[in-house]
Formats: C-alpha cells, sequence, structure tokens
C-alpha cells in the first residue's frame, strides 16, 4: 500500500509549461494508480489495456471477480455498450463485400423488420447505427418489456412498436438499434451473430479469449458485477435483460488490447473508417458505434463507454498519435469506475495527473439514508406500539401521511421515467442505481402501511367495544 501511494503521488510532482507531447505510461505508474483508486473507491476488480500503434504499452487486471477469482489480463469481463463498435464493424465488412449499403432501407435486407409504423420501412442501415432511426425508448420500453432470447426474437417484438420520429430526424440512444443491425448480420452472412464475430472478428484480430451472448443469464463468474453500499461491494446478478449486438460482448484485457492496435492497423479500408468516425448532424458526436470527442486537454478522441447495473467498460482511440485504452470493470453504471480510470490513463499518456477519489462514491449518502431507515424502522415501531392511544384522540384522515412512501414507491418508475426523459426503466434497476435510498423507500413503505394498519385496526376494536358496553 505505501509503496502504490509513494507512486502515485511521484505522478504528482509538477510538470514543466505547456502541454507535454503524449508518452507511454510506466506499467508500474499504472498499477500504483489503479491499486490506489482501488483502495480509495472499494472497486473490486478491473482490467485495464493501453497500447501505442502496433505496440502493447501495459494489459492488466486487478483485484477480484465477483466469483472471488484473481482478475488477469486474460479474465473475461463484460464490455456492454462497447459492443456496439463491434457490430457497426460487422456491418462495415458487409459493406465492403458489397452485400449491404449504407443508406439502403433496412427492410430490403432483413423483410422481418417490421413495425407497427409505416414510416419504419424508410429506416437505413446508417441510421440504425448512428441511432437515429426514430426508435426510441419513449416509443418502445425495451428494457421493461418481457426480455427476448435471440435476435431474432429481438426483431420479432418490434411488430406492435411505433416510432418516437420520423427517420434521419433526430438522434436517440436505443439498444434495439444495434439488435436490429446485429439481425441483418445474422441473416445476410447466414451465420449467427457470434460465428459471424468469432470468424470475421475475433479470430483474425487475435481476440482468443471474446465471444459475445445473449442475456443476462450467459454471463459467466468472471463477467457478473457488483453495487458498491456503505463503501462495501456486493456481488449481485445484473438484472434480466437482452444485450446481444448492443452490449453483449465479453473480453479481456489482453483482447482488447490486441481490438485497439486493430483501429489502427488496416481492419477496415480508409473510407470505411472514416465513415464510422463521422458523426450524424443529428447528435453532433455520435457516428457508427463510436462518439467523437475531446479529452479534457484538447485532444481529439475517438470512444465508447458501455454500462451494465453491475459493470462498466470504456475504450478511447487517440488517432493522432495512435495511442489507446481499454478499461473494464466490476461496478454497475451508478459508480462510472471505467470512465474514471479512463480518465486517468489518459491524463498519464497526456502527461498530467490522475485523480483519486478521496472516499467511496456516495459514502456518505449511503450512511444517511441507513440512520434513516434505522429511524423510520425505530418509528414504525413505536407508532404501532402506541396505536391504541393514537386512535383514541386522532381522526383516521391523519393516516393519510403515512402511506406517501407506499404512493412513492408505487411510483417511482414513471418518475425515473421523467428524470431520464423518457429513458426506460425496470423498478428494479432503479433499486440497482440507488440502493440505500430504495432500501429507506420500501421500509418507509413497510412502516407507514403498518402504523396506518395498526391504528386503524385499534380504532375498529375501540368501536367494537364501545358499542358492546
Amino acid at each position: 500500500m505505501f509503496r502504490n501511494v509513494v507512486a502515485v503521488l511521484c505522478l504528482a510532482l509538477p510538470l514543466a509549461s505547456g502541454p507535454a507531447p503524449p508518452h507511454d505510461p510506466a506499467p508500474s505508474s499504472v498499477d500504483a494508480f489503479v491499486a490506489a483508486y482501488r483502495e480509495a473507491t472499494g472497486l473490486p476488480g478491473a482490467a485495464v489495456a493501453i497500447t501505442h500503434g502496433r505496440r502493447v504499452v501495459h494489459a492488466a487486471g486487478y483485484g477480484e471477480t465477483a466469483s472471488g477469482e484473481p482478475v488477469t489480463a486474460d479474465t473475461p469481463m463484460a464490455v456492454a455498450s462497447v459492443s456496439k463498435s463491434f457490430t457497426s464493424l460487422a456491418v462495415m465488412q458487409l459493406v465492403e463485400k458489397g452485400e449491404v449499403e449504407l443508406d439502403r432501407p433496412v427492410r430490403g435486407y432483413l423483410p422481418e423488420f417490421t413495425m407497427a409504423d409505416p414510416r419504419a420501412a424508410r429506416i437505413t442501415v446508417r441510421q440504425l447505427l448512428n441511432q437515429t432511426s426514430g426508435m426510441a425508448d419513449s416509443a418502445f420500453r425495451e428494457k421493461s418489456l418481457p426480455q427476448p432470447d435471440t435476435l431474432e426474437g429481438a426483431v420479432a417484438r418490434l411488430r406492435t412498436a411505433r416510432l418516437a420520429t420520423e427517420p434521419g430526424t433526430a438522434f436517440s440512444y436505443h439498444n434495439t438499434n444495434y439488435q436490429v443491425a446485429a439481425r441483418l448480420v445474422e441473416v445476410v452472412s447466414g451465420r449467427p451473430f457470434g460465428a459471424y464475430l468469432d470468424a470475421n472478428v475475433f479470430t483474425p484480430v487475435g481476440m482468443r479469449d471474446s465471444r459475445t451472448v445473449d442475456t443476462d443469464r450467459d454471463l459467466p463468474g468472471s463477467a457478473r458485477g457488483h453495487l458498491v453500499v456503505l463503501g462495501r461491494a456486493v456481488a449481485v446478478p445484473e438484472p434480466a435483460g437482452f444485450g446481444n449486438g448492443s452490449g453483449g460482448i465479453l473480453s479481456t484485457a489482453g483482447d482488447m488490447a490486441r481490438w485497439l492496435i486493430a483501429q489502427n492497423n488496416g481492419i477496415l479500408s480508409p473510407q470505411s473508417v472514416k465513415e464510422m468516425r463521422t458523426p450524424s448532424e443529428q447528435s453532433g458526436e455520435y457516428a457508427l458505434g463510436w462518439m467523437i470527442g475531446r479529452t479534457g486537454r484538447g485532444t481529439p478522441v475517438v470512444q465508447h463507454d458501455g454500462d451494465l447495473f453491475t459493470s462498466t467498460a470504456a475504450q478511447l482511440l487517440m488517432p493522432e498519435s495512435g495511442y489507446g485504452v481499454a478499461v473494464m470493470a466490476n461496478t454497475g453504471t451508478a459508480f462510472g469506475d471505467a470512465d474514471a480510470l479512463m480518465d486517468g490513463l489518459v491524463a498519464m499518456i497526456e502527461g498530467g495527473t490522475p485523480e483519486i477519489p478521496s472516499s467511496p462514491p456516495f459514502l456518505v449518502t449511503d450512511i444517511l439514508f441507513a440512520l434513516l431507515t434505522l429511524a423510520t424502522a425505530g418509528l414504525a415501531v413505536r407508532g404501532v406500539a402506541r396505536a391504541r392511544r393514537w386512535a383514541a384522540t386522532h381522526s383516521r384522515w391523519r393516516l393519510l401521511p403515512y402511506m406517501v412512501p407506499l404512493v412513492l414507491c408505487v411510483m417511482v418508475v414513471p418518475i425515473m421515467r421523467v428524470l431520464l426523459r423518457g429513458g426506460d426503466i425496470m423498478w428494479v434497476q432503479v433499486v440497482y442505481l440507488y440502493p440505500t435510498f430504495m432500501i429507506w423507500l420500501v421500509t418507509g413503505a413497510v412502516a407507514g402501511t403498518a402504523v396506518a394498519a395498526a391504528r386503524l385496526w385499534a380504532r375498529r376494536r375501540a368501536s367494537m367495544e364501545i358499542v358492546v358496553e
């Protein structure tokens, strides 16, 4: 631990004035940064890959998986929506072969793609990949509807769906776009999506430990993740969901290093690479499975993040210097550990200082809600014990405020959808995002209902006793 702290402090020495040119961070400095970050945040495990041109600068694993095994450079972990870059590549390979045209309607290649909206016939392949198809969570509740088991099923459940906007007029990040794109690859190539990726992406690139899965049930122990509650990581299963094509790839630090190198090594023609890295006018930053942006120091980057409720991932390319970074972390989207580690590693490449959090995320908030939960439970016990005394002096209408937590429990999903601007979410997913708050809210709902029921029962008994007398 002391060596880790010293190494990180060394990274913080004053830099010469002016921006430093990108350079390889020392593997020992990377290890020290990740170790210090994990110690500060309680992050159980992570995997990191840094490349430069055709070289692997560093690829390593840290900590433990949810099943207690050490994370190494060869441990398969979930990359979540980073998978979209792979799906886009698969489509672009078919484009280069002349089997698919980006600006041709999807239905020309995938006749089974039908919706209860005639405008869907105009959705093009490009609009799937840059997320301007008109499909959106606000019109199709992809997460809260029954989940499919296959890509074919993911497309079939669209038959009763409608579009939120006219195709090509608005950007909306929607996983179903990429599930339809992956199914298109299956139909055009005549092979299951996983088999296509293995033969045309993973094997040629040398990603021997990577694969794609359909649902949360297919995640191996190494790819399962955690919530962090009161500063402690708790291994939990991923909420039920379908992710093939949009977020189903499992990979390792070593394989992601090979993937990053392949982006600078002729994996596609220069024209196809340009297509993949040209954002739509509607979003200004989302291209075909990649996002275009800049680092805090202004360096142009091509990147994509990935979020599950129990793990996160991130990848980034710096085209001008040829650097690439990939990170997988086994905590969920509420904590943003992959992005935070990515920011630190990019800062090191750019000659800056990586930031180390001072404490686990939301620790103070968790403590507050834990205390509120205990206080709520204690007040409920007191309220039930004094129900008879209360019933003798109060009107039953005074019980209405006790039902507010129950109403909030019932309404939490609609409220969250408003806060997410139409984004879809399930009740259990809200629990994963805000565990201590939801524990307090459920405790409050149970406590309020119990107190109200006890006091109503006490009033009834008191009334019956009066009648008997």
